[in-house]
């Protein structure tokens, strides 16, 4: 019997409300309505007793629910002890610009209620690092956007969100449903770190950096950039923006990819267990 399962069980016999359980799991109701009757059909009972108001325990369900409570208590008992006998544990997390606001509060939730006793420290980098970090060895694992060179990287696609150019709201292009790439032609583009990954560098700049342009490190230096010089830069279309700029969606540009990011290499436990949460948070 799956103790995920488990825990879905008892969320929705305390809340007598699979919304509201769904909502307590930080997760979509479909699937939990799903993975309870699934429960019943491996049990072969019925666990609840379902009316338009919500749930309510049958004599069956109110068996496994407190069965289901102490196991659940026994298995967190297991995981401290284990967790104690191997001493403290971190796990740095690398995050690029706002790429880990995009996946935001649940994950925190989520990985704080499974591994609470872990220190989690957070790296941020500039636009020089599309890996965040993990190309230089300073974080295990990474929450960032492609395209990088790959090469000892795996990654594990979160979202795909199209992008767009970054004007003022006075462009003449402003007011566009979509540009492409002959429309941009001429433009000034920021300027990336000298250095910096060809592939990214190749995907977030539309052309050739202004003359003289001062070196952007920041996903708030580039807006600054456009807003005060009318420079062009590419960004997400749910990039938040200050006053007076706009994203006009690119036409003939493929999706950004937001993504969780790990070292081939010896990925630990911990690494695996982030990589998974952050999955379900997107799904």
């Amino acid at each position: 019997m799956d103790l995920r399962v488990l825990r879905y069980f008892v969320a929705v016999a305390e809340e007598r409300h699979i919304g509201r359980a769904a909502d307590r799991l930080h997760m979509a109701q479909p699937p939990l309505s799903r993975a309870v009757r699934g429960l019943e059909d491996e049990l072969g009972a019925t666990l609840f007793e379902r009316t338009p108001k919500g749930v309510t325990l049958t004599g069956a369900g109110a068996v496994l629910y407190d069965e289901a409570v102490a196991l659940l208590a026994q298995a967190g008992r297991i995981r401290d002890r284990v967790t104690a006998a191997a001493g403290a544990a971190t796990l740095t997390v690398g995050t690029l610009a706002d790429a880990a606001e995009h996946v935001g509060a649940r994950l925190v939730s989520l990985f704080r209620s499974r591994h609470p006793h872990v220190d989690v420290r957070v790296h941020e980098t500039d636009l020089a690092d599309p890996t965040a970090g993990l190309r230089t060895g300073l974080v295990d694992v990474a929450l960032t956007r492609t395209p990088f060179e790959p090469a000892g990287i795996g990654v594990h696609v979160l979202r795909r969100v199209p992008i767009g150019v970054v004007l003022r709201d006075d462009d003449p292009l402003a007011n566009l449903a979509a540009v492409s790439t002959a429309e941009l032609a001429g433009r000034r583009w920021v300027r990336l770190p000298d250095g910096t990954d060809p592939r990214w560098t190749a995907y977030w700049t539309g052309g050739p950096a202004a003359e003289g342009a001062p070196v952007v490190r920041t996903v708030q230096e580039c807006l600054q950039a456009v807003r005060w010089n009318g420079t062009a830069a590419l960004a997400p279309v749910d990039q938040p923006l200050p006053p007076g700029l706009c994203v006009v969606p690119a036409s003939d540009r493929p999706p950004s990819e937001l993504v969780v990011a790990w070292p081939k290499a010896g990925r630990s436990p911990l690494v695996r267990s982030f990589v998974r949460i952050a999955a379900e948070v997107e799904r």
